[in-house]
């Protein structure tokens, strides 16, 4: 029996992870997270029977605890909830689903505990990646990657030598505007952004695949995963969603790994690595697909792109700033509160206004994210 706690349960990555669960006797859900979904959470509270459920929101756990009074579960709030959730004692692994910045301590925590973690919080690894893999080295834990791309790759090196990359190859969609220019972009809404080609994705990850801002934080990634630096890692547009990563080896040798747009295959290869399981849904009909293209990623029309290879080279705080902007700025385009290319504008400002610091801690991490979010707010309004 595999022991798994979940911080974000009630997102995308946290609903399809307990479809894993639902299929899959030997695996046992042990926590619960989610930030105000008080709804959807007592009905996984009811199904799996995890020994704690946390609520990001206090007024929310209260109402929580009082919905499953019934039953003996545990019920915690905030940011003490999640560290407890992290590191319980029954669980193997932290699945970490959450958005934002809010997962970087909990990640810490589970780590000092001994804890694999199945990573699908971005912001960890881009904004504290120099904090979270020599201490998962020290603490012998594994860290397996949630992201298509970074599972992609991770598979894509197994059995390899690490030290033979010649570089990385990760694939983009292109997104819902792919091959469109500035003109085109500017009056595109928050509906037209959502219409993701080929992903069932949550909201905030549809707008950042629709900027490439998604694919310049998963450079970064795949920078502290697998210890490669920016110059060997490339961004590719493949329209298709096929292959979903590739990595060159120093003899022209090209390993890919290849299947249906569904982020199930990569949760469940985190969760049971080394083995695999069977996965229902449609696999890969290469006589229905017939043909796969690749493009050169338009870098000066999406610069969410651009600036992020800009963040990761000036490194230390950089990175957190150009993630929290477009946090908040992807928050106010959902919001209708700005124009699509807007979130371009905030990230920019933001850069130009930072002083790096060179070696944050997460202190440091966390007071840059704020002070980030008052300069938007007295530029751009607040929702």
């Amino acid at each position: 029996m595999k022991k798994i706690a979940i911080l974000g349960s009630t997102g995308s990555i946290g609903t399809q992870t307990l479809e894993i669960v639902r299929d899959n006797p030997d695996l046992k859900v042990t926590g619960l997270c989610a930030g105000k979904n008080v709804d959807l959470l007592e009905k996984q509270v009811r199904e799996f029977m995890p020994e704690l459920a946390v609520m990001g929101d206090e007024k929310c756990a209260e109402d929580l605890k009082h919905r499953i009074s019934d039953l003996p579960v545990k019920v915690l709030s905030g940011m003490d909830g999640m560290i407890e959730l992290a590191t319980m004692q029954s669980s193997d692994m932290l699945l970490t689903a959450i958005v934002g910045m809010i997962g970087i301590r909990p990640t810490i925590a589970a780590i000092n505990a001994g804890k694999d973690i199945a990573l699908a919080n971005k912001e960890t690894l881009v904004c504290a990646g120099h904090i979270i893999i020599p201490l998962a080295k020290e603490k012998n834990v594994g860290i397996y990657p949630v992201d298509s791309e970074h599972s992609a790759i991770f598979q894509s090196m197994h059995g390899e030598n690490k030290e033979r990359i010649n570089k990385i190859l990760l694939t983009a969609s292109g997104g819902p505007f792919r091959g469109m220019k500035r003109d085109e972009l500017k009056d595109k809404t928050r509906f037209d952004a959502l219409k993701h080609p080929n992903w069932n994705m949550g909201n905030k990850i549809t707008i950042d695949s629709a900027t490439l801002v998604n694919k310049g934080l998963e450079v970064m990634e795949a920078g502290w995963l697998f210890g490669v630096p920016r110059e060997k890692i490339e961004v590719v547009i493949h329209p298709q969603s096929i292959i979903h990563s590739m990595v060159e080896y120093v003899d022209g040798g090209i390993m890919a790994q290849l299947g249906m747009p569904d982020m199930k295959l990569p949760i469940q290869y985190a969760i049971f690595y080394p083995d695999r399981r069977p996965l229902k849904g449609k696999k890969v009909d290469f006589f229905d697909l017939k043909s796969i293209s690749f493009e050169e990623p338009d870098i000066e029309t999406f610069s969410g792109l651009k600036m992020a290879y800009e963040a990761m080279d000036k490194g230390g705080s950089m990175p957190t700033v150009f993630n929290a902007a477009n946090e908040k700025a992807v928050a106010l385009f959902l919001n209708d509160r700005i124009r699509f290319l807007e979130i371009y504008d905030i990230i920019r400002d933001a850069m130009d206004a930072h002083s790096v610091i060179s070696n944050p801690s997460v202190d440091d991490i966390l007071q840059s994210e704020q002070e980030v979010y008052e300069r938007i707010r007295a530029g751009w309004g607040d929702i």
